[in-house]
């Protein structure tokens, strides 16, 4: 019969007063044993109990009895914390102190004992301790309770609570250690659970598992605090307008990131609207607002000169005598090797007065002004910049010949005629998009396109036929061939829409989407291959490898070079100097861009252009909608939407026009004959296309401007 095994029995808890017990040699703990002893007593002393009591030992005489005195093994930091309380009056000396006292008969060594209290106790995972914080929380407790009893900064405790309010899906990840924890931190930055789930199925089987490219990709839809445009808005406005600020806890994030772009846009629109509407006050002809002016936007025209306000007697007096103190002050402290501070900060309150006298307002003639603009922008700390006074060519002043029959016309017609308009409106454009009355105001006119609508639909345009043309060498061969002939032998190729030099034209306005455009991707992945071939670093590597190809791989690779001279994009034509391009020339470059669409088969719908509210819906007239809605669909579905406000019209129009291959003018294949008989009616002079060609007539027709001027055309 097997023998029972015996049962455990543990050792007795007593209460002994501390003043019995000491610490034994046979603690292991030696080394710093008084590390982290103030949070202990601290803990201690706040909860005014023990968490876990002492192991001790009874001490024996020489004959093997007690003496009534206890050693400590196990435990020796908390009878060190308890000492410390004793010494400041806030335990007494004889009180009670909790024990596990060791039976007299056991084999255990008291420093087995000691050693296995640290050892084999299990440090507690961060995530327990992070919900361990948020249920303290749940219950009542403050960020600063938790903070103070843990002796801790609130800052600490936010970034456990926030660790704690990840996806669990990344909490798991974290507990099955398949993150890190600074993996865990970068993904708090973003509080949206579906958002960083995303992002961690994205990243888990990436080579780039970096804090920082998390952090990236979870921002990657939001607005720095730091960007111009936030700084401009302020953060408490977008706030105010319910906009929400995300945080970074654990870095330094320069003020956060915006969450709603679209209301900071919104916002960015209204104030430099607000802006606008007071400068336009003042009289000016047109006013052109944008984030960011391009450079050279000043190009082709001509400054006003202005005069400052004259200043005053005392103005003077008073500026005459700061830059004598300047003088003085400067003179006396020469040589100096560094000033006082009271003097070097006089000399910047001088030198700032004397800015002030030089900043004074100008004075323009209200003739000039009347005929004049202003540029608007934004500078990168979000200050509003404003850049009065210039004026287009198509606004300068009429110069006639004394005697001749002109000064019977215009507006220098007489005395009875004024050279300028008592009150006008200003012409304000807010990102190349005006911001007249309100859209229920519009007339039934078909007004012409936008300028800068145009020259983003044909800059689409132009993407696409690079790719038609890179795809049908014999084509990009032809085209090069016609391009070669007429400079050779006519030597009047300019404004073709192949430039055999085949310089990439670039796109100063486009649309948001065009770099996302089926084109522009298959242009990138088109360059991607062939570079990934090509020799590049050595030129004679590069001949000999050019001329090792096959014919067809030739071909290829001279379409896919001649489409980058590709331009069928429109820009406005600027009679008034030798920049830019003519009438002729645009006419021409159309011309030849419609050749080059028949013959590569382009078609935009194919191409993947199809209408929306942001590449054209939303930039246009009410009555422009509908007649897209009308050619698409007929006069029933036109019906359909013609009671709508304008932002509904358009998303209505978006719907039904989705599957309908409809485009518009600047997208359509002209047609060939009715470009030759425009032609042959001019007297062989070059015609533009139908979609600026009916923008004319229809300002002519409406008196809004000369249907001559090319101006005109494009109405900004």
């Amino acid at each position: 019969m097997a023998k029972a095994a015996k049962k455990i029995v543990f050792s007795r808890s007593r209460d002994i007063p501390f003043n019995k017990l000491v610490l034994s040699e046979s603690n292991v703990r030696r080394t710093r044993p008084e590390a982290e002893l103030d949070e202990l007593t601290h803990d201690i002393d706040r909860r005014e109990d023990l968490v876990q009591g002492l192991n001790v030992r009874a001490i024996l005489d020489g004959d093997g009895n007690e003496t009534g005195m206890f050693e400590v093994p196990a435990g020796g930091r908390r009878y060190r914390a308890i000492e410390r309380l004793v010494k400041a009056k806030r335990f007494p000396k004889d009180g009670l102190v909790p024990c596990i006292v060791r039976k007299s008969d056991t084999r255990i060594l008291p420093e087995d004992d000691s050693l296995a209290e640290n050892l084999l106790r299990a440090g507690l995972h961060p995530l327990d301790q992070f919900r361990a914080f948020q249920d303290m929380l749940d219950k009542g407790m403050t960020e600063e309770e938790i903070a103070a009893a843990y002796l801790t900064t609130v800052q600490v405790v936010k970034q456990r609570l926030r660790l704690n309010a990840v996806s669990p899906v990344l909490r798991d990840a974290y507990a099955e250690e398949r993150m890190t924890l600074d993996m865990l931190m970068a993904f708090t930055v973003n509080p949206d659970h579906a958002r960083q789930e995303q992002v961690w199925e994205a990243v888990q089987h990436s080579y780039n598992r970096q804090p920082w490219h998390i952090r990236q990709l979870l921002m990657e839809t939001t607005i720095p605090a730091s960007d111009k445009r936030a700084r401009f808005v302020g953060i408490d406005a977008y706030v105010a307008a319910g906009g929400a600020v995300l945080r970074d806890l654990f870095e330094d994030d320069d003020g956060g990131w915006l969450a709603d772009p679209a209301l900071l846009h919104r916002l960015v629109s209204e104030k430099l609207k607000a802006v606008a509407d007071e400068i336009a006050a003042e009289g000016w002809k047109w006013i052109k607002v944008d984030l960011d002016l391009p450079y050279g936007y000043d190009h082709g025209l001509r400054q006003l000169t202005v005069a400052f306000v004259d200043l005053t007697d005392e103005e003077r007096a008073e500026r005459k005598a700061l830059r004598a103190e300047y003088d003085r002050l400067e003179a006396e402290y020469d040589g100096a090797d560094e000033l006082p501070d009271e003097i070097d900060q006089r000399l910047g309150e001088i030198e700032e007065a004397l800015e002030a006298f030089e900043k004074r307002s100008v004075v323009y003639d209200p003739a000039d002004i009347a005929r004049a603009g202003v540029f608007v922008s934004v500078d990168r700390d979000g200050d509003v910049v404003v850049d009065r006074g210039y004026v287009r060519p198509e606004d300068e002043a009429s110069v006639t010949v004394e005697g001749s029959d002109a000064e019977t016309d215009g507006e220098s017609g007489g005395d009875d005629v004024p050279a300028t308009p008592s009150v006008q409106r200003a012409v304000i454009t807010i990102g190349g998009q005006g911001t007249e009355a309100d859209d229920d105001e519009e007339d039934d006119a078909v007004k012409p396109l936008p300028e800068r609508l145009v020259i983003e639909l044909t800059a689409h345009r132009t993407l696409a036929l690079r790719d038609a043309v890179a795809s049908h060498p014999q084509v990009a061969l032809t085209a090069l061939l016609h391009k070669l002939v007429l400079d050779a032998f006519k030597r009047n190729a300019h404004g073709c829409a192949v430039e055999a030099s085949v310089q990439e034209v670039h796109f100063p306005v486009q649309a948001s989407d065009l770099k996302d455009c089926a084109s522009a991707k298959a242009i990138q992945a088109r360059v991607e291959a062939w570079k990934a071939d090509m020799p590049l670093e050595d030129d004679d590597r590069l001949w000999n490898w050019i001329a090792g190809l096959d014919d067809a791989s030739r071909l290829a690779l001279l379409a896919h070079c001649v489409s980058y001279g590709i331009n069928a994009l429109y820009e406005r034509p600027n009679p008034h100097s030798g920049y830019g391009v003519t009438q002729h020339g645009l006419a021409r470059r159309m011309r030849d861009a419609d050749r080059l669409a028949r013959a590569t088969g382009l078609d935009m719908v194919e191409a993947g252009w199809r209408p929306s509210v942001a590449n054209y819906l939303g930039r246009v007239t009410k009555s422009r909608i509908i007649e897209a809605v009308r050619e698409a669909l007929g006069e029933e579905k036109a019906q359909l939407i013609d009671h709508l406000k304008k932002p509904e019209m358009a998303r209505e129009a978006e719907r039904l026009l989705a599957d309908t291959g409809w485009l518009p003018g600047p997208l359509r294949l002209a047609d060939p004959d009715a470009i030759s008989t425009d032609a042959s009616e001019t007297g062989g002079d070059e015609a533009l296309p139908a979609f600026l060609a009916d923008d004319e007539d229809e300002q002519a027709d409406d008196g809004e401007g000369d249907a001559d001027d090319p101006a005109m055309i494009a109405a900004e």
